[in-house]
């Protein structure tokens, strides 16, 4: 039986029923464990003991001095009590206000000395600091009193509504004193010793009492790096065991003919594949003949050729006599893949049609608004085998659905589905399938190591011969709105030049107020709305852009108008498409040069990265405008600038990645609040995350079921609550 940690208890035998209750509601903690790993998300430093005559401005302080004179001013609302301070070399005031403000009268009476902290700020010319702390000193207190309080780090813990910052203090330190007086009794270390010895870390209760109680940030500093070796290791033994489990499955090895499909195909191929197609290829293709599921990452730039790729791995399981599914996130993708597959095929799409090629198969497409007859006919040609390739949407996992023999499942887009959408088509395979994820969003290497732990990985470097450059630059509308009449310009000439253009827009128009909200990031909410799709529209085609063919595409336009629509644009006979976001990924319209995206800050680094990739795909460069009335030096101006600055996926990806949370690796969420990583951070932490791969993989190498760590297997259960080991399970 597994060794039961102290950590498990439930929180309410120690900090009380009350507390325990709003803990669980307000912040999801439980446990003992939960609340010492509701770590403090910063530690306020008192700072050094300054002179009055020497404060910084905007810096957090702390003065010794003595109260000088104290009063209360102005009236009604406005009262306030104000106290001079002095140390000798100069005089600071501070200020109380509000609720409360007139309690601190009764101790900073004239002549008392006390230790004084705050942020230095400036008002009528005068420095002061407002609703500083204090400590009043004794008379005998003396500078070894004022330094130990000075320079102590006070932690401060994400809080709720209904319980501070300090009162969550107040429960860790009923918590550590119970454990303490007990040594520790019944905490179990899921880090082995051995391992723990090695690597020169902390005992797991040195760590929960020095990030709790730190008297230094060396301490602290001590804490993190144990605490993130728990996170990755214990998280990178369960994508081991996983990883373990994946090779020892059963699947049917596919192997292409040497005269079927996909020879046909390659030979029909109008140019060469660049050398890392080839090697991407390669690695695929040896995946699908074992008789293990391939259980691979496909990620690379905007255009290097992953759907070509993924295309050369389904037409090898069609030669084998298995069927493949592409599951795309959205109608107009899943008809951008089809009709692109079919276009790339020829006749080999054709099988069973005049004309169609010997070695051919049926290319279905299959999507929630197709009508009923055509639905029948894709379903019987899925279910007879006659379709070797489906393209789709969610309808795919739809129970109606039936393979004969499904082989491969390619996932696009993959974090736009959930785990159950992802697991319902896989389970639909006769043995489970291979599965071949894409992304389009290039992935740092520490985040795929973390995120896909338990998937190979192959990327895409290299952009084919002919892809041209795309010239980005920022158009700050609020400063110099003459920039942004020189953008339409710009796209007029784009047009005069034969050649088409995008606009895009946060929302379509028509949304609920509180809609509207969702698009700006929480920390820029401007006091306008977004730009909208129907609006723009509206005004380019009455002012700027008047006598082009301008149209609209986004979401909730019918399934048959968003496909006329595109169809429309990718023949040459609309100049100007104004869209959401529809056409993030998967649209390819070479012809396409400009681009103008409005509130460009709105927008995610990555979407923006995909967005301009829609651009440039041609023989001519392309362009890509980033509309903003951001200021300068602001965060969102910060982002657009490094987007501008770069075509680079992967640094880009970085820069999108240091500024959100990393999300729950191992559930649903992926990005957002809700994370299973508390400590670690995939970016800055990628020797952590590497070390810890390498060991739990020998670890699980020797001892597949942790007989030997039962303090390990522990703290995986722990982990891996019913969700996560659901979501492990069907990955």
């Amino acid at each position: 039986m597994d060794d039961v940690s102290v950590l498990d208890e439930p929180l309410k035998k120690t900090v009380g029923p009350p507390t325990a209750k709003v803990m669980a509601e307000q912040l999801g903690l439980h446990t003992v464990g939960d609340l010492l790993h509701h770590y403090p998300r910063r530690y306020a430093e008192r700072g050094e003991l300054t002179r009055l005559g020497e404060l910084p401005l905007d810096e957090h302080v702390t003065v010794v001095a003595e109260v000088e004179k104290a009063g209360i001013l102005g009236t009604g609302r406005g009262k306030r009590l104000e106290v001079v301070i002095t140390d000798g070399s100069g005089r600071l005031t501070l200020v109380f206000f509000g609720r409360g403000a007139f309690t601190p009268q009764k101790q900073l009476l004239p002549g008392r000395r006390g230790l004084f902290a705050g942020k230095v700020t400036v008002f009528n010319r005068k420095r002061q600091l407002s609703h500083p702390e204090f400590k009043l000193l004794d008379a005998d207190s003396g500078s070894a009193a004022a330094e130990e309080w000075a320079n102590k780090l006070i932690p401060i813990y994400p809080a709720c509504a209904k319980l501070a910052s300090w009162q969550i203090d107040q429960s860790v330190e009923m918590v550590l004193g119970v454990l303490e007086a007990s040594r520790w009794e019944g905490v179990v270390d899921p880090v082995p010793r051995t391992l723990r010895e090695s690597r020169g870390l902390t005992t797991l209760p040195e760590a929960l009492h020095k990030v709790h109680r730190p008297r230094s940030k060396a301490d602290i500093e001590v804490a993190r790096e144990r605490l993130k070796w728990d996170e990755a290791f214990v998280l990178q033994v369960a994508l081991a065991r996983r990883r373990l489990a994946d090779s020892q499955s059963p699947a049917v090895p596919r192997l292409p003919s040497p005269e079927g499909i996909l020879a046909d195909f390659d030979a029909r191929l109008p140019f060469t594949l660049t050398e890392g197609q080839q090697q991407v290829s390669a690695e695929i293709f040896a995946d699908l003949a074992t008789e293990h599921p391939m259980h691979r990452l496909l990620q690379g730039e905007v255009g290097s050729g992953k759907t070509l790729v993924a295309l050369r791995a389904m037409l090898a399981v069609v030669d084998s006599g298995g069927q493949t599914a592409l599951l795309a996130p959205t109608e107009v993708l899943a008809q951008q893949h089809h009709r692109s597959i079919t276009e790339m095929m020829g006749d080999l799409a054709e099988a069973g049609l005049l004309g169609g090629s010997a070695h051919g198969t049926k290319v279905v497409l299959l999507t929630g608004s197709m009508g009923a007859a055509a639905r029948r006919r894709a379903l019987l040609d899925l279910a007879t085998g006659e379709a070797g390739v489906v393209i789709g949407t969610h309808a795919l996992i739809e129970d109606k659905v039936r393979f004969h023999d499904l082989g491969l499942v390619v996932v696009d887009e993959q974090h736009r589905f959930g785990v159950e959408q992802r697991d319902a088509l896989r389970g639909k395979g006769k043995q489970p399938p291979h599965l071949l994820v894409m992304t389009a969003t290039p992935i740092p290497r520490t985040v795929a190591m973390t995120v896909f732990g338990d998937l190979e990985t192959s990327v895409l470097d290299q952009l084919p011969a002919g892809r041209s450059p795309i010239a980005s630059h920022v158009v700050p509308a609020a400063d110099k709105p003459h920039f942004l009449a020189r953008a339409w310009e710009r796209v007029r000439e784009e047009v005069a030049a034969g050649h088409q253009a995008y606009v895009v827009c946060p929302r379509i128009g028509d949304e609920e107020p509180d809609a509207r909200k969702k698009a700006a990031p929480e920390d820029e909410a401007e006091k306008r709305p977004p730009l909208a799709v129907v609006e723009i529209t509206e005004q380019l085609t009455a002012g700027p852009l008047a006598g082009l063919r301008v149209e609209m595409l986004h979401g909730r336009l019918h399934p048959d108008a968003k496909d006329d629509v595109m169809r429309r644009f990718a023949a040459g006979e609309v100049d100007v498409l104004v869209a959401t976001t529809v056409i993030e990924v998967g649209v390819n319209v070479p012809n396409a040069t400009g681009m103008v995206i409005m509130d460009a800050d709105r927008f995610g680094v990555s979407q923006l990265h995909q967005l301009r990739g829609r651009v440039g795909r041609g023989a001519a460069a392309g362009l890509c405008l980033l509309v903003t009335e951001m200021p300068e030096g602001s965060p969102a101006r910060a982002r657009l600038d490094a987007v501008a600055a770069t075509l680079d996926g992967f640094e880009l990806s970085r820069i999108d990645l240091e500024q959100r949370r990393e999300g729950d690796v191992l559930g649903q969420a992926q990005s957002g609040s809700r994370s299973s990583l508390r400590m670690l951070a995939v970016i800055d932490d990628e020797e952590v995350i590497a070390a810890a791969r390498e060991e739990a993989t020998a670890i699980v190498a020797r001892d597949p079921e942790l007989t030997a760590y039962p303090e390990l297997r522990g703290a995986l259960q722990s982990l891996l609550d019913a969700e996560r080991e659901e979501y492990l399970d069907k990955g």
